[in-house]
């Protein structure tokens, strides 16, 4: 199986002995504490997971900007991004060794880490506004992903942590929410060599379905994995119930039997695109995937990326040899009326926009919320149904 990054073994954060586990939940309880935002528990989930092996914990003020300049840590790691605990005041743990940070996304601020606190640097204008240049290529607070990281605060608390647990996600979707190592199991246990990676934030239309088929036959993988986000989105997406629902009546009657798992991971969107990419792939070979599939405005929002932006970045920025797992790049896949079948745009170089089946987002949820069906070329009708029995319960709220 593909190796993690930066270490022959995952290196989950979570504390799985018992014994230790009980003893750290009880010393939580004692110790300085701090409710941290949505983002940095996020971090914190996927680094209980194995998600994002080889770090030990939260960067450092240098470590982050290292990662923002180059990709690259202070002891030279690769990380394509900053992973850091930002806070807007740091009274109460400001002279502690060892802190709790605590859950800001349930009810009671349960403790979710423990954290050996090894610095505290408060972050200036000017190292704030080059991060989020370079995370999110702007800084333009109307981007979703700019706001949310300039609103955490900007005291960054680093050191290693461990990590008590995986905060709503495995309550919330136990049959779905998935770490790196559990991921790594299963791909072993069904036997698959090489398999692919799909990142989603969305239902699976037909076209997703059928890219999926596509990357499979063209690597010649033995499965898929479909890896959903399901943390925090924007206002206006869907909700992660309803996006599992239809993606598992779409693999139950769609797909071959062990030939594709859906799972997902606890994390925030960051809508960062480009970099945000690299960090996905990041994490698929993490958790065993060799191929990843980047499609077009992969992780994107408004028009704040080219198109193939996400693409672009893993030839001309990646550090040669940092990444082992393959990039599949797709472009817009769309029914063909003309070969009366999904095709990669790029690839039907004969056609003009009106030779394929094309609807806006917005026209499909306007289809769906009037309980209109969208076109067997553009969505399974069981899909469909679903989504339309969502957007139908929301009229009657």
């Amino acid at each position: 199986m593909i190796k993690p990054i930066g270490s022959d073994e995952l290196k989950p954060l979570f504390v799985y002995d018992p014994d230790a586990h009980h003893q750290l939940m009880h010393e939580a309880e004692s110790l300085p504490s701090v409710v941290i935002s949505s983002q940095a528990a996020g971090n914190a989930v996927m680094l209980g997971g194995g998600y994002f092996t080889p770090l030990p914990g939260f960067m450092n003020l240098t470590d982050a900007l290292g990662t923002c300049e180059n990709m690259r840590m202070s002891n030279g790691q690769f990380f394509p991004l900053p992973i850091l605990c930002l806070l807007k005041n740091v009274d109460a743990i400001r002279d502690a060794k060892r802190i709790a940070l605590r859950d800001p996304n349930m009810e009671g601020n349960p403790a979710l880490a423990v954290m050996e606190v090894e610095n505290i640097e408060e972050i200036n204008d000017e190292q704030m506004a080059f991060m989020t240049e370079k995370i999110f290529r702007t800084t333009d607070e109307a981007h979703p992903g700019v706001k949310a990281f300039n609103s955490q605060g900007r005291f960054a608390v680093s050191g290693p942590i461990q990590v008590l647990h995986f905060s709503y996600f495995q309550d919330d979707f136990p049959d779905t929410f998935r770490t790196a190592v559990e991921i790594r199991h299963e791909i072993a246990e069904r036997g698959w060599k090489k398999v692919v990676a799909f990142q989603t934030r969305n239902p699976m239309h037909l076209a997703h379905e059928e890219l999926c088929h596509m990357a499979m036959e063209r690597t010649g993988a033995d499965g898929l994995v479909i890896h959903m986000l399901l943390g925090k989105l924007k206002p206006g997406d869907i909700p992660a119930p309803v996006r599992d629902a239809a993606i598992r009546k779409m693999v139950e009657l769609y797909f071959p039997p062990n030939s594709a798992m859906v799972t997902g991971y606890g994390f925030d969107m960051l809508y960062a695109g480009p970099r945000e990419a690299v960090l996905h792939a990041y994490f698929r070979q993490n958790m065993g995937a060799t191929h990843f599939i980047v499609g077009r405005d992969h992780a994107g929002v408004g028009d704040y990326y080219g198109a193939f932006d996400a693409q672009k970045i893993f030839d001309e920025e990646v550090p040669e040899g940092a990444l082992e797992i393959e990039i599949f790049k797709a472009d817009h896949t769309a029914w063909s009326k003309k070969l009366n079948k999904v095709v990669m745009m790029r690839e039907a170089p004969d056609h003009t926009k009106d030779d394929f089946v094309l609807l806006s987002g917005t026209k499909v949820r306007e289809m769906l919320a009037n309980g209109i069906a969208p076109p067997k070329e553009f969505s399974r009708p069981e899909v469909a149904q679903i989504l339309m029995d969502y957007y139908q319960s929301l009229k009657k709220q």
